[in-house]
């Protein structure tokens, strides 16, 4: 018996609210969607393209991420996945650290990460091999920054952040909002001395001026320019000691946590 070759996969990103991305994985053919906190522009993109929905995929239980669901199970019935420690009540398959998801629909496999930090339930998707690395990660990682601790701890969310940092750096990184350049700003006061972080801003201004997504970004670039990933850093500790905002005989994921509530209010 011979089987049809898998059609390839690409991801769209439909913009929703003020600065959501709603992620939408295709072949062409069927699509399935990461976090649809409105239902009414993912429709729309099914439409423009020919696409029929068969999945949604969900990272977290906050409304701008799950509130369109309701939307798209209405117009077409699909399973929801989601993350197994929070309560969504839409999620019909739920889901934990290790999982594998064969999304109905599309060649595509993606295992579950469990991230808190954010929330304590957040889930990340991963792509693995295939010549592609891509990561759905909510609100967990940033363009150059990393989300708000809503529930979680400075330590969970920095534990969480490390498992990205272990990812391939061509892993492609489709978070859920477009913060790039405010994120960006921050990293140059955190690390002045880092050119690659001026650059990136040049190139991301470029980008937004043109009306263009800064997104999706790479691990090795996050790796390059994201001081939440580079907390570590001899410069940065330094200039959180200068500033005031760090005890210098602290333990070493200090810096981490104060560069978080540096963060909250700069």
């Amino acid at each position: 018996m011979t089987y049809p070759t898998p059609r390839p996969l690409s991801v769209l990103a439909v913009p929703a609210f003020k600065d959501n991305y709603l992620w939408l994985i295709h072949d062409g053919v069927h699509a399935a969607v990461v976090d649809p906190g409105d239902a009414a522009p993912v429709i729309a993109a099914l439409a423009a393209h020919h696409l029929t929905l068969t999945a949604i995929l969900l990272t977290h239980h906050h409304a701008d991420h799950i509130g369109g669901v309701a939307g798209l199970l209405a117009h077409a019935q699909v399973p929801v996945y989601g993350p197994r420690a929070e309560s969504i009540a839409t999620v019909s398959v739920p889901l934990g650290e290790g999982d594998l998801v064969e999304v109905p629909g599309l060649a595509l496999a993606l295992r579950v990460l469990e991230v808190p930090g954010h929330t304590l339930g957040h889930i990340a998707y991963l792509r693995e091999g295939a010549g592609q690395h891509w990561l759905f990660c909510g609100d967990t990682l940033f363009a150059g920054g990393c989300g708000r601790l809503f529930e979680g701890t400075p330590e969970q969310m920095r534990t969480s952040l490390a498992r990205f940092l272990a990812l391939p750096d061509d892993t492609a990184v489709y978070c859920a909002h477009e913060y790039t350049l405010a994120n960006l700003r921050f990293a140059a006061a955190a690390e002045p001395a880092n050119a690659q972080i001026a650059q990136r801003i040049v190139l991301e201004s470029a980008k937004r001026a043109r009306g263009i997504p800064t997104l999706p970004s790479t691990i090795g670039l996050e790796k390059a320019t994201n001081p939440f990933l580079r907390d570590r850093h001899p410069d940065i500790v330094a200039n959180l000691v200068a500033l005031g905002k760090l005890d210098p005989h602290g333990p070493p994921q200090a810096a981490f946590a104060a560069l978080r509530t540096w963060k909250n209010t700069f």
